[in-house]
């Protein structure tokens, strides 16, 4: 049976199917947020009810949250010195022992009301790396609802790059088109389509030796991005089922970045080094590369969704029964952090940002439904994808608010009778020993992000470089604020039917 023609392959939500099947999808969609909630209620009317339990409970959670923190830890110093070691390889030279001169590379840059300076930017970079630009076609998608003017600043920039490359193509992304949901998805979507029939088969380029790079209009590869994901594109066993992802850098313009801002982007940037350790938990994410051939094969990216980047990933798992995979190619590519005019626009940026990746929430109906429908795809792998799925959306939720607000509830309203007890005495001084040890994990977070960070601009000194060691004493405010609360309520907003929409992050710069 192929998948792909059956109705919630390209289902968006429960209101794209009809009869059974919505109702099943419906119930995968309330799930993620009950969860959540029932956890956060239970511990609620635990500390009330039954403190003595509670407390223990959250000793143990806080000795397991200590355990965590070593673990991923240890996957985060693993990741950075995997990300040193491919930063300092001289890929020419290691592609030069393969056949590689008959590979191409599309890149999709899509726009909406970014400025002139930040599309020449990304082209500029591109331009200057290492691989043959002549084998780039880079594509500047521009939206049409966006207007002329922004479309003219993409002439522009096309006027005076376009020799350095194969192609620079623009692409206009049709305004109110039924069935789409505006966004980077349906852009990219429509950009690809036009790149295949305007230039691949006009010229008869085999969808093989092409490999597509969907970025964000701020991606700023690093120099030997394309020969590092040729390589892996080369030597990977069947490429054409792997989507290939770098580690993303949320650096562009991070000195300027206020300090909340920097915590979350780095927050961001280390999750993903995480999981690039993990790669039977990787999904791509923002940024990443596949070969043209699956792209057509699994019908490109979904029009009707927020989380497009991750759904493509789900989308082939599915079309190919499982037999679909992340590789991590541990090699960054940088954009920028949240930057905003002023401090409490950047803090709502943030928060919008971080609220429209927990929306990616809305894949795990996607994969529970396909774990029901697809029994081509092996019962262990749909087993363990919907449990890391569910798991991961879970611990964003509800793990801050555990660690750093619940733990108290016992002793203040768990009554007289608790609060006369040993264990009411030693539980803040047992959590607050244990999350003393877990500052450890802040330690390393704080020396590998000086060692990620880009040099400092002219007239930033020893002031500011200690500022960025120190910001991280925000870490329990911004998982709090721009994580577990977004995440929360990106799952509420999933439970009860109140569908998101894109929110384009704005990209401010300062002169």
């Amino acid at each position: 049976m192929d998948y792909r023609e059956t109705a919630y392959y390209s289902a968006g939500r429960a209101t794209d199917l009809e009869g059974k099947d919505r109702i099943l999808y419906r119930f995968f969609e309330i799930l993620p947020g009950a969860i959540a909630w029932l956890t956060l209620i239970g511990i609620v009317l635990g500390a009330r009810y039954l403190p003595t339990w509670m407390s223990l409970f959250i000793i143990v959670f806080d000795v397991y949250w200590l355990l965590k923190t070593f673990y991923l830890s240890t996957y985060l110093r693993q990741n950075w010195k995997r990300l040193r070691k491919n930063m300092a390889i001289d890929w020419e030279k290691l592609i030069s022992h393969l056949k590689y001169d008959h590979i191409y590379h599309v890149v999709l840059l899509p726009f909406y009301k970014e400025s002139e300076e930040v599309i020449e930017k990304t082209v500029r970079t591109i331009s200057e790396t290492k691989y043959d630009t002549k084998k780039i076609i880079v594509v500047l998608a521009s939206e049409e609802r966006a207007g002329e003017t922004h479309y003219l600043d993409a002439v522009k920039v096309k006027e005076r790059y376009e020799s350095k490359f194969h192609t620079i193509l623009i692409t206009k992304h049709p305004a109110n088109t039924p069935g789409e949901m505006p966004g980077k998805g349906s852009n990219i979507a429509y950009a690809a389509k036009q790149v295949k029939e305007i230039i691949l088969d006009k010229q008869n380029m085999p969808l093989e030796d092409v490999l597509v790079s969907a970025f964000d209009i701020d991606t700023v590869p690093y120099p030997a991005y394309f020969q590092c994901l040729t390589w892996y594109f080369l030597t990977t066993e069947n490429p054409h089922r792997a989507s290939y992802q770098p580690v993303p850098f949320y650096h562009n313009n991070i000195w300027h970045a206020p300090a909340f801002s920097r915590v979350a982007a780095y927050s961001s940037t280390f999750w993903q080094m995480i999981q690039q350790e993990r790669p039977e938990r990787l999904a791509t994410f923002s940024s990443h590369s596949m070969s043209f051939k699956a792209l057509v094969d699994i019908g490109y990216w979904q029009k009707n969704m927020v989380s497009e980047d991750s759904r493509i990933f789900w989308n082939a798992y599915v079309a190919y029964n499982g037999d679909y995979r992340v590789i991590p190619i541990s090699y960054p590519v940088s954009m920028d952090a949240n930057l905003a005019p002023s401090f409490l626009e950047t803090c709502k940026n943030i928060y919008k940002q971080h609220r429209r990746w927990g929306w990616g929430v809305e894949n795990v109906p996607y994969l529970l439904m396909a774990a029901v429908k697809n029994k081509s795809i092996p019962l262990k792998g749909r087993f363990y994808m919907s449990l890391v799925q569910i798991e991961g959306f879970w611990s964003l939720a509800t793990h801050p608010f555990i660690i750093f607000l619940l733990g108290w509830l016992p002793i203040a309203i768990g009554g007289r009778e608790y609060n006369a007890t040993v264990l009411s005495y030693n539980l803040p001084v047992i959590t607050r020993y244990l999350m003393n040890v877990c500052m450890f994990g802040l330690v390393v977070s704080a020396v590998i992000a000086m060692n990620l960070a880009p040099q400092a601009p002219i007239g930033f000194g020893k002031k500011q470089k200690v500022f960025m060691v120190l910001q991280w004493i925000l870490v329990p405010v911004t998982i709090i604020v721009f994580s577990a609360l977004p995440g929360l309520e990106a799952q509420t907003r999933l439970m009860f039917g109140k569908y998101m929409g894109f929110w384009v992050t704005p990209k401010h710069r300062k002169a």
